[in-house]
């Protein structure tokens, strides 16, 4: 992402951020600027219970499963 942002260059990135200015106006950014970062804490917080939840099913040791009793089919004679 970052190497994204730095091939864009500087003229572009102004003009985008001079857009969203214009469109959102001057007290709108602050707050969208706070609803994205609730929404990228939420995220993280969300990956790290996942983390956690993954690693804990990990080294949870699997219950035995019981195989089932294999079943044999007597071959029955032919009948022609």
């Amino acid at each position: 992402m970052l190497n994204t942002v730095a091939m864009i260059g500087p003229e572009p990135l102004l003009i985008l951020l001079l857009v969203v200015l214009v469109l959102f106006g001057g007290k709108k950014i602050p707050e969208l600027m706070r609803g994205v970062g609730q929404g990228v804490g939420e995220l993280k917080k969300g990956l790290d219970e996942g983390k956690r939840s993954h690693e804990a099913s990990a080294e949870a040791k699997p219950e035995p499963v019981a195989k089932p009793a294999e079943e044999t089919v007597a071959a029955s004679p032919r009948q022609d």
